[in-house]
């Protein structure tokens, strides 16, 4: 299976080309943008029902997922995000974990597994949920982002504000904390970041959608109460 990145990093897309018959891709719901019509497509609950339905609830991902299989070499199949942004592919060694924020995943290889990880009380301050997601196995992964990717190579320690973290790698550890103590909380207009120490790899996205939010909220409109 090859494949390649396309449009990044503002509206990115993946290609990717069958080499062989039977060569499988599994793709978050509503993820596929075009393919080959002799490519199969098979929708269940990769995992099973309760593994499904813990990623759906705990780990922001569809309940379904697609698994799209090829029937004769040379097929393409064209996958893209809901946000405007990047795509990066890595590739998940056998023994590495990868840890991503939750709505990321996009697609991967048949190998690579899902799971999800309790952040513990800190995931009620970081803005990312409770649970992150967690990726084994081994294989080909994409992931998506809200604006472009950047990598970080973490050696001693790394800030980082918890609206931008993409993903990281399994020899990171953080904890959430004010940008500068209560004073900068609250005027600083930066709010929380999370503060990564050990040695690994820092994926960091260009934009967040929380300050898109803030930014959109004055200009909303406002029925009048009747």
């Amino acid at each position: 299976m090859k494949h390649s990145l396309l449009q990044r990093p503002d509206f990115g897309m993946v290609r990717v080309e069958f080499e062989s018959v039977g060569e499988t891709i599994v793709a978050e719901a509503g993820a596929m943008v075009a393919r080959d019509t002799g490519i199969a497509m098979k929708t269940s609950m990769r995992g099973g029902l309760l593994a499904a339905a813990q990623r759906s609830l705990l780990g922001g991902e569809s309940l379904f997922m697609n698994t799209f299989s090829s029937t004769a070499p040379g097929q393409t199949i064209y996958f893209a995000a809901a946000p405007e942004g990047d795509i990066v592919h890595r590739r998940v060694a056998k023994g590495e974990t990868l840890y991503a924020q939750s709505g990321s995943f996009l697609c991967a290889g048949p190998g690579v597994i899902l799971d999800t990880k309790w952040q513990g009380m800190r995931g009620f301050f970081s803005g990312e949920g409770l649970f992150l997601l967690r990726v084994t196995g081994e294989g080909d992964l994409f992931l998506a982002s809200y604006g472009g990717i950047h990598e970080i190579d973490v050696a001693r320690g790394y800030v980082c504000d918890t609206g931008h973290v993409v993903a990281f790698t399994d020899g990171l550890d953080y904890r959430v904390r004010p940008v500068a103590g209560l004073k900068g909380l609250f005027f600083s207009g930066e709010g929380l970041v999370c503060e990564f120490s050990g040695r690994g790899q820092l994926l960091v996205q260009t934009r967040n959608p929380s300050t898109l939010a803030m930014f959109l909220h004055p200009f909303r409109r406002v029925r009048p109460r009747q």
